[in-house]
């Protein structure tokens, strides 16, 4: 009877030792290789900003501003891409970011115009990923 009882002791004392969260960090998907990935990116794609630019100011504010203003707009952040890009590249193998892999911009997220999102915009074709297109509602 003892015995039972101090092997039951014992293994329920080994299950609760042996309990471990299983879950992955909220920054796991965050590493060098996606902070490589997102610079090259940034680096080959970035001048997808300047049609991309120019047709949202175009929806939003007509013609004018679009050659004007979305043209200049464009430009900018194509820039700015640029400059991210290289940026990440040097120092993809360091946590930059307050200790992260996270990108040292903001994201497009809260702010709606003046953010960029993680990756540049995707133009011409659609995939499964929401974070290239943003459709007006009609």
């Amino acid at each position: 009877m003892k015995t039972t009882l101090l092997i039951g002791l014992l293994s329920m004392a080994a299950t609760l030792v042996g309990h471990a969260d299983i879950q992955a960090p909220p920054a796991s998907d965050q590493g060098p290789t996606r902070k490589l990935g997102r610079s090259i990116a940034n680096l080959a794609y970035s001048a997808s900003e300047i049609p991309f630019q120019w047709s949202a100011v175009n929806d939003a504010e007509g013609n004018a501003a679009a050659f004007s203003y979305g043209l200049v707009r464009g430009t900018g952040r194509t820039l700015a891409r640029i400059g991210y890009g290289l940026y990440e590249l040097a120092l993809f193998p360091f946590p930059m970011q307050k200790g992260t892999y996270y990108p040292p911009y903001r994201s497009d997220i809260p702010w709606i115009n003046s953010g960029y999102s993680e990756f540049p915009p995707e133009l011409g074709f659609e995939t499964r990923y929401d974070y290239g297109r943003i459709y007006p509602d009609l």
